[in-house]
């Protein structure tokens, strides 16, 4: 499973190791820095799905890192962090690229909130659901995305993805398969599983970098690039 990667930049050891961990234990992949100088190198590194910036930070603001961050990528969510809430400090944020601004001290249920709901509207994806190359699946609503492209799936269609998208880059036997969704490895319904990997392989046709390959005699396996 692919955790959406978010940038952090804060100075406040404290603080940085308390959220981190938080959003650590909600599903995230986070990668922390402690000043602007850092940031934008590890920005181009991760190439995260939304970034938390501190606006007070020594050598180069968060006001700063975020008009660099939206020169690179003009669609990554940011939000902005800071002690004041000043009109002129909140305009100076939008202006700076951020989507959402956050007053010190908060609570980390709503830093939570916000950066979830962040991802769900920018179509990136969130706790609960994976992602696999430029794709989106979301096993709740039985939907996968690409930005503005989606498609709905059947229940047993939703089934099969998931559990290819767990084990992806690794094989994943018929057998189990059939097992798992069928309750047995009988003709009839091997013959269905050939039907749903036909369809899915459609589907998936939205990022040609992803395939989902056959391992004769094995299984499938689903790839990236």
């Amino acid at each position: 499973m692919a955790k959406s990667r978010i940038l952090y930049v804060e100075d406040e050891e404290v603080l940085a190791m308390l959220v981190r961990d938080h959003l650590d234990r909600n599903g995230f992949e986070v990668h922390w820095v402690a000043d602007g100088v850092a940031a934008e190198k590890v920005f181009r590194e991760v190439k995260p799905d939304l970034c938390i910036l501190d606006i007070m930070l020594p050598g180069i603001s968060g006001y700063e890192i975020g008009k660099t961050i939206r020169a690179i990528d003009k669609s990554v969510p940011i939000i902005f962090l800071t002690a004041r809430s000043e009109t002129k400090d909140v305009v100076e944020g939008f202006k700076s690229g951020g989507n959402d601004y956050l007053k010190k001290p908060f609570s980390l249920e709503e830093l939570m909130a916000r950066v979830s709901n962040l991802l769900s509207m920018s179509g990136r994806t969130a706790p609960g659901q994976y992602k696999i190359g430029g794709l989106s699946f979301d096993p709740v609503r039985m939907v996968i995305q690409q930005e503005d492209q989606s498609v709905s799936l059947s229940h047993r269609e939703n089934e099969l993805l998931k559990m290819l998208i767990t084990m992806a880059g690794k094989p994943v036997e018929r057998k189990e398969i059939l097992m798992q969704l069928w309750g047995d490895d009988h003709f009839f319904n091997s013959r269905n599983l050939d039907v749903y990997v036909t369809r899915l392989r459609k589907y998936l046709k939205m990022d040609p970098d992803v395939q989902l390959i056959t391992l004769k005699g094995v299984g499938y396996q689903l790839v990236e690039g």
